[in-house]
């Protein structure tokens, strides 16, 4: 029984290097891997799609047969998509049927500001009502946040989603001219009904960073019900043993240590304990061509 992840998100949050990495990933730990491409303006995927709209309805041509702009050409595809949507499902189901979660891809440039990162909520909320299904919110390109400016309160203050009244002072120094009552009252109940629904908490993936896709994609499994075992390969690596070791020494719980306070540390260890398992296994392999 396959299992899928429906990936979402804003032009510029990572969906395409996302399917990318974790394409790869997938692949290193023996795990079969399969990308259906639903964007008709996707053309430099770096990666096999066993499903591409753009065999249906390639964006560029539809813009110019029709003389359509980026979002006219876009509804125009997705209607192509919906005519043709027998093709789509015909496509799917040679893959067989699959337990989906959706993961919604967010770049980790909306908490420098207050009024983004709020906005970026009520879209992920959003699109965890619409769904329908098992869905994991995450912050891409973490490794970036070090780069910016200093966050007023820590990296996990921001995944947890959690008492957002804190951002209000922050809110009216980042739009001075908007500072009401009226607004700051309308900010306070946004940010009550976001907490009322209680669903929305983020997790943050470095795609080059294998500890970092290791943990986000083991929450991925978590969300869809995938269980160990079968649908890995028989030789293991040391990827494929940390993914079966929840309690993995590998996992860093704090999140602003380990990607603002401390990131340089970190990334050191990180490539020094990389190499010295790659030696191990050379070592080991070494041994056994011996014998």
């Amino acid at each position: 029984m396959p299992f899928g992840q429906l990936v979402l998100g804003s032009p510029g949050a990572g969906k395409s290097t996302f399917c990318d990495g974790m394409h790869q990933f997938l692949g290193a730990i023996g795990r079969a891997c399969s990308v259906v491409n639903l964007d008709p303006a996707n053309d430099r995927t770096n990666y096999p799609c066993a499903l591409d709209i753009r065999e249906l309805v390639k964006l560029e041509e539809a813009m110019a047969d029709d003389k359509l702009g980026p979002n006219g050409g876009i509804l125009y595809a997705l209607e192509e998509l919906e005519n043709n949507f027998d093709w789509l499902e015909e496509g799917l189901k040679e893959l067989g049927e699959d337990y989906l979660v959706v993961v919604h891809l967010s770049d980790c440039i909306c908490l420098t500001q207050p009024s983004l990162y709020i906005s970026n909520i009520l879209l992920s909320l959003r699109g965890m009502l619409q769904m329908d299904m098992p869905c994991v919110n995450v912050l891409t390109k973490i490794d970036k946040i070090s780069t910016y400016d200093a966050l007023p309160y820590s990296l996990d203050y921001y995944t947890d989603v959690d008492d957002l009244s804190r951002l209000q002072p922050y809110l009216e120094e980042e739009i001075p001219s908007r500072r009401s009552n009226k607004f700051s009252r309308l900010t306070e109940l946004i940010g009550q009904m976001i907490e009322s629904y209680g669903l929305v908490r983020y997790e943050v993936l470095a795609v080059e960073n294998k500890r970092s896709m290791m943990h986000l994609l083991r929450v991925i499994d978590r969300a869809g019900g995938y269980v160990f075992g079968g649908a890995e390969g028989a030789n293991d690596t040391v990827w494929q043993v940390a993914m079966r070791n929840e309690a993995s020494i590998m996992d860093v719980p704090d999140l602003q240590e380990r990607w603002i306070d401390n990131k340089e540390a970190y990334d050191e260890m990180e490539r020094e304990e990389e190499d010295e398992h790659v030696r191990r296994n050379a070592d080991a392999s070494m041994d056994l061509d011996d014998e």
